[in-house]
């Protein structure tokens, strides 16, 4: 009796083990595959939105060497300012404690790169991508905007967005050498299973307050 059970027990788990694994599996490939559809890697292809939103990430990685996703998602911006495909851009990213302020980092950046500061918006509070994304419309009223960032960071923003009911798309920023290290591809993944769940809750972002008009 207890072996029949046993069995049972292991058969269960197994199952519910291969079920999730084929769940990770669809959520990626779904999160890719809208992601793709509007994702753009040319300044000249993609269309004009009022805002882009970069989004935010530690300007050093641990050894203290500058993060290369952080200066291309900052050149990235200037590009698409200069070449008219956006007039503002919302710097979007943590403000854990004064030595570590994502925004003002990128919002330095972006002026000595010659972006009018008047153009630059600050937002405090992405603490994640759903919060960045979410807050883009109900705390700065966009409907439809341009998110910068690499790829595979694009396509979960972009999949927040559009199951959210926004018209987002993305400008794809360089990947460094072109593919994600294990460590990324893995972190991404355990991003969109959370993103799942996310979207299943209805989860809003951790802080809302007044709303922020950018002049039209």
């Amino acid at each position: 009796m207890i072996r029949k059970w046993t069995i049972r027990i292991f058969i269960s788990l197994v199952s519910l083990g291969l079920a999730f694994l084929l769940f990770v599996l669809w959520i990626n490939l779904e999160v890719t595959r809208t992601g793709k559809k509007y994702s753009y890697d040319s300044v000249g292809a993609i269309p004009h939105n009022h805002c882009a939103v970069v989004l935010g990430t530690n300007k050093f990685i641990a050894t203290g060497k500058v993060n290369r996703y952080y200066t291309y998602r900052i050149e990235s911006a200037v590009q698409l300012f200069k070449n008219k495909k956006v007039d503002y851009i919302i710097v979007s990213g943590d403000n854990k404690h004064r030595s570590y302020n994502e925004p003002v980092s990128m919002f330095n950046d972006l002026a000595e790169a010659g972006i009018p500061k008047d153009r630059i918006v600050l937002d405090y509070a992405g603490f994640r991508t759903l919060d960045s994304v979410v807050r883009c419309f109900m705390v700065f009223g966009q409907h439809q905007f341009t998110v910068i960032s690499q790829p595979f960071h694009n396509h979960r923003a972009i999949y927040i967005g559009r199951k959210r009911g926004l018209e987002v798309i993305a400008f794809n920023a360089s990947d460094q050498s072109g593919r994600p290290s294990i460590k990324v591809i893995l972190r991404e993944i355990g991003a969109r299973v959370l993103l799942a769940y996310d979207l299943l809750t209805g989860t809003q972002p951790h802080f809302l307050g007044e709303k922020i008009m950018i002049p039209e």
